[in-house]
């Protein structure tokens, strides 16, 4: 889609920095065609990297991307060692949805966000409704739906028509949702995989401090807050993914 990439841990990184990716997304978001397949958008981090390296239907979740930023500082630091390019900063996309969302108040761009718990959507909608008061947003959704409740959710998405769908349902669920269902949703301008980015709106997970931030340790504080969901999941994944980078990038 006209963006730059290099390899990363075997994946191809958009070579964008924050204000490049949204301003990226919100021209693309007014840009693409409807009556399509909306652009997806995802993002890659150590953990992600080292999850594809074993599953090789995720691997191609992902691959199916339109595009796929940096979501891991580490990833910034493999792409100065071992790619021809280094990539500007790291893409959060707990950062970037505040950036996008500053440029769509002026711009009037559209979003939808699907996912997470009933009460997490719920927080997250009226934080976001009061940080940004003059954002146009089309409509929100939990993501515990399924069946005939789905498929209705799904229609009442596509007649809204938002510009940027915000779908935050962890991977790789998400990825999943958009291979089975992206074509139900042709008004739509875009897909922006999010994580657990609704958990920040809400209020119920807190950012990791600017230094941990900068030092590639936010799964650390990430850690100290779910130790019982993460530590052996990042004890596993943290050395397959510093080799994939070390080794699978270019």
């Amino acid at each position: 889609m006209s963006v730059p990439t290099v390899t990363i841990g075997g994946l191809p990184i958009a070579v964008l920095d924050r204000a490049q990716a949204a301003d990226w997304m919100i021209r693309k978001a007014a840009d693409y065609p409807r009556g399509r397949r909306p652009l997806y958008l995802t993002s890659a981090n150590g953990e992600v990297i080292a999850r594809a390296r074993s599953d090789a239907s995720l691997k191609a979740l992902l691959l199916a991307a339109d595009q796929i930023v940096a979501d891991g500082q580490p990833m910034v630091w493999a792409s100065r060692i071992r790619c021809r390019t280094p990539l500007p900063e790291r893409v959060a996309t707990t950062d970037l949805f505040h950036d996008v969302a500053t440029l769509a108040e002026t711009t009037g761009h559209s979003f939808y966000l699907f996912g997470a718990t009933p009460d997490e959507n719920a927080r997250a909608l009226a934080n976001v409704r009061r940080a940004y008061p003059r954002l146009s947003i089309a409509g929100a959704s939990h993501g515990y739906l399924e069946g005939d409740e789905l498929m209705r959710t799904l229609a009442e998405i596509d007649a809204l028509a938002p510009d940027i769908v915000w779908l935050a349902l962890g991977v790789p669920n998400e990825q999943r949702f958009v291979a089975e269902h992206a074509h139900l949703l042709p008004n739509v301008g875009m897909i922006k995989t999010s994580g657990g980015l609704f958990n920040f709106l809400s209020g119920t997970n807190s950012r990791a401090p600017a230094w941990m931030q900068r030092a590639g340790l936010e799964w650390a504080h990430r850690t100290m807050l779910e130790p019982k969901r993460l530590f052996w999941r990042y004890l596993v994944t943290n050395p397959v993914a510093i080799w994939q980078m070390l080794r699978y990038s270019e």
